[in-house]
């Protein structure tokens, strides 16, 4: 009985440790692509904050009677949301948290709009988790995007920015969101909501007050020029954050498993050695019980 119950810890053992190396080689290849897709962001978003900060600058210079077309809102008929997760699991909960906030956002919107209806709701899904989500959920969904996040250029990220600014312009979408996950730090994501079009009138502290420029050539048509590039990199830096989110969310997740299969070899260890300790003693006993039974007869 106790020999049987030795091999069963030994395999359970030996599948804890097939497991383990499994979980850190996982571990290694996340925290490598993490370090890249990291220093892509951090690079980023400087650059994001400097052209937020230029347009603040430049719109002062619009007359209040000018109207660019990305800024006009309208009653949501139609309504677009991009959900961006992963193809694959193995990174804790951070596709169901992803999944739980696009579809809080889409019932928020269906509220809140009397005259939008689940039919006129397009989910653009990058990545499959996502896809799959709404497809069991009977929305409509779109993914021409689908790999968008696992083979990321600044080119593909343009092809769904123009997309989708066609689609706001040829009044196919009244309202353009996206669900992400903004990377804070690898064991933090943050579930983000941000709306695409129609864009905000962009609002800076450091415009407060006001400043007077001679613009060449008048500033709403450099913002005409502006705004679609700022929507480019808008959209590319959404990319890049998702994608080190799921790097840093799987990062962890492995780091985790491993360290609960360590300590899980550690538990069968002392139950390994508690069983041969038992079979030892059993052993021992028969040997005494033997050697007074052979001295009872001599």
């Amino acid at each position: 009985m106790s020999g049987g119950k030795l091999r069963e810890l030994r395999r359970r053992v030996q599948s804890i440790k097939d497991i383990q190396q499994t979980t850190q080689a996982m571990k290694l290849v996340a925290a490598a692509k993490l370090r890249r897709a990291q220093d892509a962001i951090v690079k980023m978003r400087p650059f994001a904050n400097a052209l937020n900060d230029m347009l603040s600058y430049i719109s002062q210079g619009v007359s209040q009677d000018v109207q660019l077309p990305w800024t006009i809102s309208r009653p949501v008929k139609n309504y677009i949301l991009i959900h961006i997760t992963s193809h694959r699991g193995l990174c804790g909960a951070y596709n169901s948290n992803l999944n739980k906030r696009a579809k809080q956002r889409v019932e928020e919107i269906l509220k809140a709009n009397p005259e939008l209806n689940k039919e006129n709701v397009e989910i653009i899904a990058i990545g499959k988790k996502g896809l799959q989500f709404f497809q069991k959920e009977g929305y409509k969904t779109n993914d021409s995007f689908f790999d968008l996040v696992e083979d990321l250029s600044f080119e593909q990220a343009r092809e769904l920015s123009a997309y989708l600014r066609n689609k706001f312009l040829n009044g196919e979408a009244d309202l353009i969101d996206i669900v992400y996950a903004k990377f804070k730090n690898p064991a933090v994501q943050l579930y983000e909501v941000e709306t695409f079009l129609p864009i905000k009138p962009v609002t800076s502290e450091k415009t407060s007050r006001a400043i007077e420029f001679i613009f060449e050539p008048e500033a709403d048509k450099l913002l005409g020029e502006l705004i679609p590039w700022l929507l480019d990199q808008h959209i590319f830096r959404v990319l890049l954050d998702a994608r080190a989110s799921e790097h840093g969310a799987r990062m962890t997740a492995m780091d985790k498993a491993t360290e609960n299969a360590s300590e899980l070899l550690r538990e069968l260890r002392i139950q390994m050695n508690k069983a041969r300790q038992e079979s030892i003693t059993r052993e021992l006993a028969e040997l005494v019980s033997g050697a007074a039974a052979q001295e009872g007869n001599n």
